[in-house]
């Protein structure tokens, strides 16, 4: 399996913070809408269990590893608040919701069935801690 690199959040203060809240082990799931994975153009690589890849801060500098422990697919409105409060954002499925629409309506847009995957990961290694 090929590493892929990527990086948490869509701007820099919130790449920081989620990186630091997955170093922290407050972060062990992040989520994305389902289509921007796949092989297509600007499409990135879906995570796969087991595999390991690399959380790099907004610079570009590695930041940890991660392992998939799960993936899965979820309607919008269909995420369970499990998931939710592992993403360790967020202290409510209610904050969950609000802070993702928000998210997903500045990144390409939001309707409460849109398919999200749901992944669940455990950081394997830190490479640079900037807590």
């Amino acid at each position: 399996m090929t590493q892929v690199t990527f990086k948490f959040g869509d701007i820099e203060g919130d790449n920081l913070w989620l990186t630091n809240l997955a170093i922290a082990g407050q972060k062990t799931a992040t989520c994305d809408r389902a289509d921007r994975f796949g092989t297509g153009p600007g499409q990135d690589a879906l995570p796969v269990v087991g595999r390991r890849d690399m959380a790099l801060y907004w610079d570009g500098t590695p930041a940890c590893e991660i392992e998939t422990q799960s993936v899965t697919f979820h309607k919008f409105l269909e995420v369970p608040e499990e998931f939710a409060l592992a993403e360790g954002e967020n202290d409510t499925l209610e904050g969950w919701r609000r802070d993702h629409r928000v998210y997903f309506e500045r990144t390409g847009g939001w309707a409460p069935d849109m398919l999200l995957m749901c992944e669940r990961f455990r950081v394997v290694r830190v490479l640079e801690d900037r807590r």
